[in-house]
């Protein structure tokens, strides 16, 4: 049997039967892969919201709203017992990490007081910026994590900046610009729970802010 013989035109078509045989195995196994991977992100998103908020008996999931930050989004999800709004879990964000974006969730009590922080995302380095992480122990003697000094706090008067910046947040060690972008991940997150008073239901909010302001 005579050998084909090799010529451009053959070779670009068995370049593109293998160009698309591969393309459609890759889009076969991401069709296959997307359900699980998005159900996981989901699942991540509700244990946060889990571990920021007091207890609640509904699917804060159903009741989601969106506020376009620039090139990102926040999001506010609702926490109930009963008709009672137990809290707002809202998830936040900021690019001005160490590593670049950091994702978290803050859990926020109906009259706007913190309370608790989770992180969704990070890529800060191992050992320093890492310890924003709950799990990560930042105080030897307590036990306690880094975050859990935000909790219990009003941004009304609790300044949410790093001391060195004339705030009220003691740094992490070797790890200030994280720090730093991690408050102003929170402060987004609050700033974003004023302009969406009305419609999350918390007026307390706005009126406790009215009367701070007017003092």
């Amino acid at each position: 049997m005579a050998k084909k013989e090799s010529t451009f035109t053959n070779m670009v078509f068995t370049l593109f039967l293998v160009t698309l045989v591969a393309s459609a195995a890759l889009a076969l196994i991401y069709e296959v892969t997307r359900g699980p991977i998005e159900e996981a992100k989901r699942l991540k998103k509700m244990n946060a919201i889990a571990e920021v908020m007091p207890d609640f008996d509904n699917d804060p999931g159903s009741e989601i709203k969106k506020l376009g930050i620039g090139k990102d989004t926040l999001y506010f999800y609702r926490a109930r017992m009963g008709n009672e709004l137990t809290g707002i879990a809202v998830e936040s964000f900021t690019y001005s990490g160490f590593s670049g974006l950091v994702r978290i969730m803050v859990g926020f009590l109906p009259d706007g007081t913190i309370y608790d922080i989770s992180v969704l995302e990070h890529a800060e380095t191992p050992g320093l910026g890492d310890k924003i992480v709950k799990s990560k122990s930042f105080d030897k003697n307590t036990g306690l994590s880094w975050s859990s000094q935000f909790g219990g706090k009003d941004p009304r008067n609790f300044t949410l900046r790093v001391k060195q910046d004339d705030g009220e947040v003691d740094a992490i060690t070797a790890a200030t610009i994280t720090s730093r972008a991690f408050c102003d991940a929170v402060q987004r997150a609050y700033d974003g729970l004023q302009h969406l008073t009305n419609e999350l239901e918390i007026d307390t909010i706005s009126d406790s802010t009215k009367e701070h302001n007017a003092e």
